[in-house]
Formats: structure tokens, C-alpha cells, sequence
């Protein structure tokens, strides 16, 4: 089992008190079988001997038990620990775009499902080790009441075994399916929680999707659930059926070809059927095994994929940004991807773009000019295939990238807003949200105390603004805003473009604004319009007027 390799590649050493641990347990189950036998002989029950061998199994036994119990546990939790935070870095590590084209879908589905399959099985095995513990233990004391015999039952039981594997291998088939439709399942969940308000307004769409889309996936999901744990529960039946078996040629098929005494028949009819239940429990429990080795080997092609794309190099402490810039610059920059729903590349570029310390420019263009692909190239989340990003004459590589992005405070259209200010430590933080919120207007609908936000059960345009709060605290010396003024009302549009963008660069920053505002233009002070992924214009003030006017460009 691939989920066993994992916990004995984290901790060995664990490993193997955790098998002694079960050894010994599995020894004092042995030894009870033993001493009950005696006892059921008619050996002398006053015997001081047999009174304290049985105290003692009394006490070894459960001890043993809960040590493996202890160690299996802390071993399988702090392994769990250790994936959760390497799968997290590395999905942090891989480059953007590469995340963008994997899939949200693939990455929730591990995170939400794969891992917590593996948690609920980390119990599992510590039974499954105690239970094979007292397996083992069983077949020692029946090896000391007769080896012959012993061989006889082993043979009986490799049979079951072979006749018992090779349906769980096809149980298995049936739920890797279903896990695969759990993920294409996941994604019909996304769609259905994000676009509920679609559904809502049209009656076919919705039953369309509901009986068609929703139903056909969680049928094929049902059905390659049901069908495994069928031949699952047929193999594990099959099991229980040959230990009577075992136990009725003991009983009734030796005796009248071996001369076998009384305490070899009770002592293998007592351990066999105590063994029942172990057995069971084994056999219960290697589907558990089964799901969590699949959701590993899930994690695992997720981590190789992730590695195999890329990583980026971070730094343990970078160092701080620059309070100013002189400049940014792209010469020659090209970046190319693959659009949803188009046969050919999107190529940006090449790009000669010089951002001056303290400027204030505006991206326009039309949807899909690559306005928001340019700014992620400026910020440095998209690594350009050709050409070079430089700052304040310095070129950006691999090693700089991470520090080259500590200068830039970025609100994305579809920003994400945490429910406090992480990363936020400075003096007198709570005060100075207060200003920032009052300011924005949030002071009665928003408090921060120690750096938590009291709600983000706000409008889009608030919520926006709260995300502009966090970019004024970062208080870094570049600020992209990617169409931030969509959302909001008509007196606040004017005070971003008006007031704040104004007020933002007389403190010396530099600011990059993508916007379709054109009643704004002339805020800027340089205007760089896209079409297709290529400059069309680069104008500084004073804005001409037909350049302003130019007919929209659609993509």
C-alpha cells in the first residue's frame, strides 16, 4: 500500500516502534489465547504462574495497543502536516500562468477531497496494524500447537487470499472512476454555487443542467461507488465463509485422518474463531486503504505536474522594496498563451514599455487587448518568454523576481479579499485602517482590531474598496489597479480619479490604471492603448483628443 510507504518514508524510526509497539501486542494476544487454553485443559486455576501471566497480559495488552495507537497517530498527522504545507508551497511556486492553464478545479479537488481522505484513514491504520499484530500472534501460538496443521490453515488461507485480491484489484478500477468523476463533479458544484443567479433567471438552463450535467456525474459517481463496494463486500463475505470452513475441517475433517488430541482441536477451533474478527476488521479496512492510496497517488501527480511546470525561487527574507523607483522597464517582451475556447496562441508583445518613478498611466483597450495579461508581465506574476523586465536599470531574473514584486501593490478585477491584514504588522496598524476606512467611507459598515476586519459581508464596490485598504497599508511604491472603478457608485469614481489617484502620486508613487473611464483621461499622465496584444499608442500630455475618440476595439 503506497499510503503505508508514505508514513514509513516520513518517520523510520517511528515506523519501527510503532511495529515493536504492535509485536508486542500481538505477543500478549498470543499469550492470552494461550493461557485461556490452559485454563479451558482444566489446568489448576489456583496455579500462581498461570494467574500472573494472565495479569500481566492484562496489562501488556492494552498498553501495547495504546503505544501503537500513540505512534501511528502522531506519525500519520504530522505526515498529513508536512503534505499540506508542501503541496501549499508548491502550488505558491509554481508560476501563474501554469496554475492558470492546470485548473482551480484539480488544485480544490486535492485540496478539499484527496487530503482529507488520507485523513480519515490515518485511524484506520492504526487498527490495521494491531489487528495484523494479533493476526501474526494467533499463527505463532497455532504453529506451537501443531505446525502441521498450521500449514494446512496457511495454505487454506493464501487460497482465500489470491480468490479475495483478485476482486478487490477490480472494486479498485471502479473507484479510481469514481474518483475521477468526483472531480468532474466538483467543478458542476463551482458552477453551480457561482452561476446560481443564471440558473435562477432561465427554466431550461437550470433543469438542463440539473438532470443533464449535475445528475449524469453523480450517477456515474453512484454507480462506480456502488459497484465497487459490491465486489468489495462479495470478496470480504467470501473471507468470512472460508474461516468457518477452516474451522469445520478442523473440527470434522482431521480428527478422522490425524490422530489429533483434544487441546490441539480446542486451542485451533478457540484461536481461529478469535481470529474472526481481526480478519474482518483487515479485510474492512483495505478499502480505506485502497481510496487513500488513490487520493495519494492523486497528490503525488499533482506535485509532480507542479514540479514539472516550474518553480520560482523565494526568498527566506527578501529584501525590502525601494521607498521610490526611478524606473520600470519591458524591451522586447513577448508572452504568449492559450485562450479558453480558441485554436491558436494569444502572443503579447514584443513590448518596449519605460514607467518613470512618480507617473501616472493608463492601459486602454478594448476586452482582450491584453491590458491585464501586460500589467501581470509588470508586476512580474507572468514570466516573459523573450525580451527582459528591468528596474531602475537592474535586470530581473529568476533570483530577483521575488524582490522585484515586493514593490507593487496590485488590485485585480478579480481580487481575492482576506478577512485581516496579513503580512501587516507595522505601529499602530488598527489606527491607521481607521483613517484609510473613513477616508474610503467604510467607518461605519467596517472595523479593524488587531489587524482583522469585523466583516467582508460587503457590496462588490465596498469590497473593493476594502482591497484598496490593504494596497494604501502595503504602502509599496507602485499601485496597479485593474479596473477598480468598475464597481463602483458615480461619486466615488470621481473621488478615486479625482482625489485619491492625484493625492497617491504627489507622495511619489508610481501608478499604472487600467481603465475604460475615458471621461477620466485626462488624469494621466501618459495613455498606452492595446489592440490585440500589440501598442498602438503612446501619448503624453496633453491627450489628443482623437486619439480618445478612436473607435472601441473588440476581441
Amino acid at each position: 500500500m503506497k499510503i503505508l510507504s508514505f508514513l514509513a518514508r516520513y518517520s523510520p524510526a517511528s515506523i519501527l516502534l510503532a511495529v515493536a509497539a504492535s509485536c508486542v501486542s500481538g505477543a500478549s494476544n498470543a499469550g492470552l489465547l494461550a493461557v485461556l487454553n490452559a485454563a479451558l485443559r482444566g489446568e489448576s486455576l489456583t496455579d500462581s504462574r498461570l494467574v500472573w501471566a494472565f495479569a500481566a497480559l492484562c496489562i501488556f495488552l492494552p498498553l501495547s495497543r495504546f503505544s501503537t495507537e500513540l505512534l501511528l497517530t502522531r506519525i500519520g498527522q504530522g505526515a498529513l502536516f508536512d503534505l499540506r504545507v508542501k503541496i501549499s508551497r508548491q502550488i505558491l511556486a509554481t508560476p501563474l500562468r501554469r496554475l492558470e492553464e492546470f485548473g482551480v478545479r484539480r488544485l480544490m479537488t486535492t485540496l478539499s477531497d484527496d487530503i482529507p481522505t488520507i485523513t480519515a484513514t490515518l485511524t484506520a491504520i492504526a487498527v490495521l496494524c494491531i489487528n495484523i499484530a494479533i493476526v501474526i500472534g494467533g499463527l505463532i501460538y497455532l504453529a506451537w500447537l501443531s505446525p502441521a496443521v498450521l500449514l494446512l490453515v496457511l495454505l487454506l488461507l493464501g487460497f482465500g487470499v489470491v480468490c479475495y485480491q483478485l476482486p478487490v484489484i477490480k472494486s479498485l478500477h471502479y473507484f479510481r472512476l469514481a474518483r475521477k468523476e468526483g472531480d468532474a463533479l466538483f467543478g458542476h458544484f463551482r458552477a453551480l454555487t457561482t452561476g446560481t443567479k443564471e440558473l435562477k433567471l432561465h427554466h431550461r438552463r437550470r433543469e438542463t443542467f440539473i438532470n443533464e450535467v449535475l445528475k449524469g456525474t453523480a450517477a456515474a459517481q453512484k454507480r462506480h461507488n456502488i459497484m465497487g463496494a459490491t465486489i468489495y463486500s462479495a470478496a470480504a463475505s467470501w473471507g468470512q465463509i472460508l474461516i468457518y470452513v477452516i474451522v469445520a475441517l478442523i473440527l470434522f475433517g482431521l480428527p478422522v485422518r490425524q490422530n489429533l488430541n483434544a487441546q490441539v482441536l480446542t486451542g485451533y477451533t478457540l484461536t481461529l474463531l478469535y481470529l474472526m474478527t481481526p480478519l474482518q476488521v483487515i479485510m474492512n479496512t483495505i478499502p480505506t486503504l485502497s481510496r487513500a492510496s488513490i487520493a495519494l497517488e492523486r497528490i503525488t501527480e499533482l506535485g509532480l505536474k507542479l514540479a514539472a511546470q516550474g518553480t520560482e525561487v523565494y526568498a527566506d527574507a527578501p529584501a525590502p522594496p525601494a521607498i521610490t523607483i526611478e524606473s520600470v522597464e519591458l524591451i522586447n517582451v513577448v508572452h504568449a498563451y492559450r485562450r479558453e475556447g480558441e485554436d491558436s496562441d494569444f502572443r503579447l508583445g514584443p513590448i518596449d514599455i519605460s514607467l518613470r518613478g512618480g507617473e501616472l498611466l493608463f492601459l486602454v483597450g478594448g476586452n482582450g487587448s491584453g491590458k491585464t495579461t501586460l500589467a501581470k508581465l509588470l508586476c512580474g506574476l507572468y514570466i516573459p518568454e523573450e525580451g527582459e523586465v528591468r528596474l531602475d536599470g537592474q535586470v530581473i531574473n529568476d533570483r530577483s523576481r521575488d524582490f522585484y514584486r515586493e514593490h507593487f501593490s496590485m488590485v485585480f478585477s478579480d481580487y481575492y479579499l482576506f478577512e485581516s491584514l496579513l503580512g501587516l504588522d507595522a505601529p499602530e496598524l488598527d489606527e491607521r485602517a481607521l483613517d484609510y476606512l473613513t477616508k474610503f467611507q467604510l467607518n461605519r459598515k467596517v472595523a479593524v482590531k488587531g489587524g482583522v476586519l469585523s466583516t467582508t459581508d460587503l457590496s462588490q464596490g465596498q469590497r473593493k474598496r476594502l482591497a484598496l485598504l490593504t494596497a494604501y497599508l502595503e504602502d509599496r511604491p507602485i499601485y496597479v489597479f485593474d479596473e477598480w472603478a468598475a464597481d463602483q457608485d458615480p461619486q466615488f469614481k470621481e473621488i478615486f480619479y479625482r482625489q485619491l489617484l492625484p493625492e497617491l502620486k504627489a507622495r511619489g508613487k508610481t501608478l499604472v490604471v487600467i481603465s475604460h473611464d475615458d471621461r477620466y483621461y485626462d488624469v494621466a499622465d501618459r495613455l498606452i492603448k492595446l489592440e490585440y496584444g500589440q501598442i498602438v499608442g503612446d501619448l503624453q500630455k496633453p491627450l489628443a483628443t482623437p486619439f480618445i475618440t478612436d473607435a472601441p476595439v473588440t476581441s
